[in-house]
């Protein structure tokens, strides 16, 4: 789950260190659209289907046994491996056997990265094993490892103060803590010492570099995630602490020195084949106007990438099974998109950009946050268009959502699009839990709740029919692609 990242790695620059998560979630605090608009009109007989399409969603655990079948027969999927591979395969015959059309994949190349070894210890003045996790990207450690002094630092700002006497020849421990959210915007600022730690650290002179995991949660799981992406040699070794690890080295260090053995090894692939998954339900008037549903098929691989984000691909393909199911299809077509390689890069939604920018998507949304509730409906449209936010939001508040801002992100694997000039919107979780399991070996099944998975596949079920249906226009013409005016 990269996504929030882009959209809030800027609020980091800034940010001094984090606090420990408070025992209850930080509320979201953004700006309603105004309260006057009016929404805009829906006939009966389209309200007549939106309820039918939100009570068959709630009552359908097809969703689920999506996600099931995708973590049981796949498991983890880490981008450019044999296991993404299969994942297309298996998203390919799953969703021809649910009768989508023009189901094929788009294969694109990467620079893949994997592991073989990620260990660390304490080796003075105790001696036990860290749980560590080699970030993304990272350079091995010399055979047989390196073994240093610990030097802490509460973020990358104060290791940016340091001279270089105090770093070089040592192990730098970025210990910044992230805050909970229902909004997750905690990670934003938190994720900015994965990126940043090596290359602030090897211009000091250190020798690895370690980070105090990026979640919310207290067990002895460590968080992987995209590193330094750079070749061999031109970044430090670098890996996360899980926090239980993470508050033992806090521990000790009040007491004196602290040196620890990290040893870890990688590899890294040129032109590796990865690739998207497309699926459409075609329109049946305006067959050219795209409404696009985007989650990732890869994951990181010490869980399952059940909730980051097998849970994405359920929840949009659920929802449009369930479109696709109706009588008579909506105007505009609906499309799946799988993008894969998502977690090093957003890498699949900037080829998909590049290869429809021709396209006209008159609307796309992402799912890949999880599959708790869905608690606001964002927007990101033409200030004439706000009118079909409200209708929209209407029919989404038997559901328990409420209107949002019209600022919404949108998300990686929609990036491309929007920057192409396409509205987006948020359909916003509760993430108030998710960074406990984001990116563990705690991203099982077990994370998922089927009741709010189903509420998800309602609400995008409902968005998507109304967005395809309704002959609405949510950005003024002169930003649509140039092959759409």
């Amino acid at each position: 789950m990269r996504g929030l990242a882009l959209a809030l790695v800027a609020l980091a620059t800034t940010a001094a260190a984090q606090t420990p998560p408070p025992a209850t979630p930080t509320p979201t605090a953004a700006p309603a659209q105004p309260a006057q608009i009016q929404p805009a009109p829906i006939s009966a007989e389209v309200q007549r289907t939106v309820e039918r399409l939100r009570e068959a969603a709630l009552n359908d655990d097809h969703g689920y046994a999506i996600v099931r079948d995708l973590v049981s027969q796949i498991g983890p999927r880490i981008a450019g491996s044999d296991a993404e591979a299969r994942a297309r395969d298996w998203a390919t015959a799953m969703l021809r056997a649910n009768r989508f059309s023009n189901v094929h994949i788009e294969p694109f190349t990467i620079q893949s990265w994997a592991w073989q070894r990620q260990e660390a210890r304490i080796v003075s003045p105790s001696q036990q094993r860290l749980v560590v996790a080699a970030l993304g990207g990272s350079p091995s450690t010399p055979p047989g490892g390196v073994e240093a002094e610990i030097v802490r630092f509460a973020d990358i700002s104060s290791l940016q103060a340091a001279p270089e006497s105090a770093v070089s020849g040592k192990i730098v421990f970025i210990d910044e803590r992230m805050t909970r959210t229902q909004d997750g915007s905690g990670y934003g600022v938190a994720v900015f010492k994965r990126s940043h730690c090596a290359h602030e650290a090897q211009i000091r002179g250190a020798v690895a570099c370690l980070i105090r995991s990026v979640g919310t949660d207290t067990h002895r799981f460590a968080h992987q995630g995209s590193g330094p992406r750079q070749p061999d040699g031109a970044s430090l070794p670098t890996a996360s602490m899980s926090p239980a690890d993470a508050n033992t080295l806090d521990a000790l260090l009040e007491h004196g020195p602290v040196r620890v053995h990290l040893e870890l090894e990688t590899t890294m692939g040129e032109n590796t084949p990865s690739g998207n998954v497309i699926a459409d339900i075609r329109g049946r008037e305006r067959p050219d106007e795209i409404v696009l549903l985007a989650a990732h098929l890869d994951s990181w691989d010490l869980g399952q990438g059940a909730i980051d984000n097998g849970a994405g691909v359920a929840i949009i393909t659920g929802a449009a099974r369930l479109i696709n199911a109706l009588p008579r299809h909506p105007r505009r077509t609906i499309r799946l998109l799988l993008a894969g390689s998502e977690e090093i890069g957003g890498k699949g939604g900037d080829a998909y950009g590049a290869a429809h920018r021709a396209e006209h998507h008159v609307i796309a949304a992402e799912s890949d946050f999880g599959a708790d509730r869905i608690y606001a409906f964002r927007t990101r449209f033409a200030p004439e268009a706000l009118p079909y936010a409200r209708a929209m939001q209407r029919a989404l508040a038997p559901l328990g959502i409420n209107l949002g801002n019209n600022e919404a992100d949108g998300g990686t694997d929609i990036g491309a699009v929007r920057t192409n000039g396409s509205p987006v919107v948020d359909l916003a979780q509760d993430g108030t839990r998710y960074f406990d399991y984001h990116h563990t070996a705690d991203d099982t099944l077990a994370a998922i709740d089927p009741e709010q998975l189903r509420q998800n596949i309602a609400a995008y079920a409902v968005f998507a029919y109304l967005a395809a249906e309704e002959d609405w226009d949510f950005a003024p013409r002169s930003t649509a692609p140039a092959a759409a005016r």
